[in-house]
Parts: C-alpha cells; structure tokens; sequence
C-alpha cells in the first residue's frame, strides 16, 4: 500500500540519497551512484515522475522518508549493491543458476556486468544439468559449442551465401528469361536453389523455435526476426507485392552475425551505445544544417550546386563525414574556407564518441569470447567425464571377469 501520495519529484531528489528496503535489509544509496547504470531498476527509479510509473518498479514506497520497498531475497541484493559501488557483479553461491538468472533479470543487471572471477563459473553451471533438447538448442545457435554445431555453421553460412549469390546473379538481364507476356521469369537453376535456401532457412527457424527454452523470448531476439523474414517462399503470386520482399532477402546477409563474434558484439555495442550515438548524429545534424548555410550563402550566385539550403545538406553531410564524392565542390574564396572548417569540424565531431563506442566494443568481444570459452571447456568436461566413467567401468568389469576366474575350480 502507498503510505504516501507522491508530492514532489524533481531534479534536486537526485542530488539526495534514497533508502532501499530490500526483505527488511535496509541501506543507503546516492543518486550519483545510481544513475551510472540508468537502465537498471534502482535506476530507472531517478526518471519516474508518477505513482504508477515507480510501482511498477517496486512494491511500495514511501515518499517521505524517500524509502522504496522490495519484496526479494535481501542476501542477493548485497550483491546488488557491490555491483552499484565497483560496477562488477559476482555471483551468489548460495543460489542456484536459474534462481541467479531470475535475480539479475529483476534489477535490470546484465550478465555482461560479471567479473572475470566467476564468470566462467557461472557460465558453466549455468549448462550443467542440460537435457539433450538444450544441447540441441546449442548446436544450432552456439557455434563453438562442438563439432556438430560447427558443422551445422558451415552449412548455415554456406546457404547464406547461396542465397545472396543467388539474388545478385537474378538481377543479371543473360540470367533473365521472359515469358509471353514480357514479365521476368527466374531461370530454371536459379529458382531451383531459392526454393532449396528457402526449405533450408524454413528448417533452421522451425528447428530453433521448436528447441528454444523460452518461445516468448524467441521472437523478440533480432536475428530469429531475421530469420523469420528470410522465409518467403509463399510470396510468389502476390504481384507487386513479391518485390518488397524480394528486396528483404538482402537481409538475410545479417544472418552471418549468428556465426560471428565480432557482428554480435557490434550489435550489443550499439544496443548500449545509443546515447553516444545519438550525441553523434546531433553533433552532425547541427555542423550540417551550419555549414551548409555558410555554404549556401557564399556560392548562391554561382551556379554550382548551391542553389538552396536544404541541396547543400547533401554537400555539409559527405564533408563532414571526410567522404567528399567531389560532385558538389564550392569556388569561391569563401566557400572553401567553410569547407575546410566542415571538415574540420567533422574530424573532430565523429572522433570524439567513436572512442567510447570503441571501448565499449572491446568489452563485450571480450565477455563473448569468454562466454564462448566457457561454453568450450564445459562441452571438454562432459566429454572427459563421460570418457572417465567409461573407463572405470571397464576396469570394474575386468576386475570382476578376474575375480570370478580366480574362484573357479
């Protein structure tokens, strides 16, 4: 029940602590150190501005002793709080994986956020215990998994490529036929090897959704989206319609970052990149919409290009991004002093959140890689495991066959 009804939110409550009440564990915490990780729950708490909105964060409140209550397991949020105090996170022994899993999906922490310490040990406790449908689930979406699901990449990748091999040979006009009626047909190999890279990518996204453990979670991942698209086979004889899809099969070149490391570290970097990315484009938009009015105004009785603001976009865009097509290029005294300064200014513009998008994506290609080596060691293990209890077992069964001809007569 609310104790209270909110009354004030505002900026200087950031400036301020706020108590945590965590299953009776009570504790202190600043605002600053909160809001370095806003995309977590304690953090997401400093941009509410309703009662509903911070219920839906936490089980209660109450605005005057700027207490938030929670009703979760208070030994794991010690964890929490070392994670907002170091920004690591370590794993409780105490819990079982899945229960660790659920702990860290409820306060909005990554498990990206693992320290080097126990994320090995986690990983590896969390496929342990697998049944053979996981495994499966495994070959098919980890490609260092095992030989098998190597295997399985290769012909993935292999299809893909097929496919886009495919579509570019399609828009050749001697690899073109034509019916009665004028209207393009595919040629007779072509069209056959569509129909096998779509039977393939329908088998690959059936299989995935039949063996993933969460279905729910399945179709909000990007690249089963991907794949999803990919699967166009029914389309044929819906007009002009077919060719918007036709055009999305470009798209299935983005099904190679299942098999790469890097492609899937890219893409969890500008999932967490989008503030810097979008400092980015500001900073562009604003040098553009700039220089192209010094532009404009310099080179408007030209007649070289110039002739409106919004035509010298086009010019402001491929100069500050140090592109420069050269179709464009202004004459005058002037204009080229604002070039240069487009130039200029957009070597410095693009630098400067590029580092820390850089940074970033040193990071997580380095947790992928450990993942991937955590998953390689556990599959070594099994495979060891099972070949030691295997030997035992012959040795017990010799020991026995000895035993019985020493008793007999």
């Amino acid at each position: 029940m609310v104790n209270k009804t909110l009354t004030y939110w505002g900026p200087s409550f950031e400036e301020d602590v706020i108590n945590i009440n965590v299953g009776g564990l009570r504790r202190r915490l600043s605002s600053s150190a909160l809001s370095k990780f806003p995309d977590t729950r304690l953090g997401r708490l400093l941009s509410c501005d309703s009662e509903e909105s911070i219920l839906q964060l936490c089980d209660d409140y109450d605005v005057s002793a700027r207490e938030f209550y929670f009703d979760r397991n208070p030994g794991f949020f010690l964890y929490v709080l070392h994670f907002y105090q170091t920004g690591k996170l370590h794993v409780m022994e105490e819990l079982c994986v899945f229960s660790f899993c659920q702990e860290i999906e409820y306060w909005g922490i990554n498990e990206f956020f693992l320290d080097s310490c126990c994320s090995y040990r986690y990983h590896e406790r969390k496929l342990e215990g697998e049944q053979r449908g996981h495994r499966l689930w495994l070959t098919m979406e980890n490609p260092g998994y095992s030989i098998p699901s190597k295997l399985f990449s290769f012909v993935s990748i292999s299809v893909v490529l097929v496919s886009i091999a495919t579509m570019c040979i399609h828009s050749m006009p001697e690899y073109q036929e034509a019916d009665e009626a004028g209207n393009v047909l595919d040629e007779a190999v072509l069209h056959k090897l569509e129909y096998f890279c779509i039977s393939w990518f329908t088998f690959e996204v059936s299989s995935r959704l039949l063996l993933s453990p969460n279905p729910k979670k399945f179709f909000k991942h990007p690249l089963n989206l991907i794949d999803i698209v990919s699967v166009d086979s029914e389309l044929g004889n819906l007009g002009k319609v077919v060719q918007v899809f036709r055009l999305m099969r470009i798209f299935r070149v983005l099904k190679l970052a299942r098999h790469s490391t890097g492609l899937r570290s890219l893409g969890a970097t500008l999932k967490h990149s989008y503030r810097e990315v979008g400092i980015l484009l500001l900073y562009l938009a604003v040098g553009v919409s700039v220089f192209s009015g010094v532009a404009y105004t310099a080179e408007k009785e030209e007649d070289v290009g110039f002739d409106t603001i919004p035509a010298c976009w086009w010019w402001g865009t491929v100069s500050m991004t140090t592109v420069g097509y050269g179709d464009v290029v202004p004459v005058t005294v002037a204009g080229k002093l604002a070039a240069s300064g487009c130039i200029l200014g957009g070597i410095l513009v693009v630098a400067l959140p590029i580092t820390i998008i850089f940074n970033k994506f040193s990071h997580f290609y380095r947790k992928q890689k450990a993942l991937e080596a955590a998953v390689r060691n556990s599959e070594k293990k099994d495979a060891e495991d099972t070949e030691s209890c295997s030997s035992h077992d012959r040795d017990s069964e010799a020991l026995s066959e000895t035993s019985l001809g020493r008793g007999s007569p």
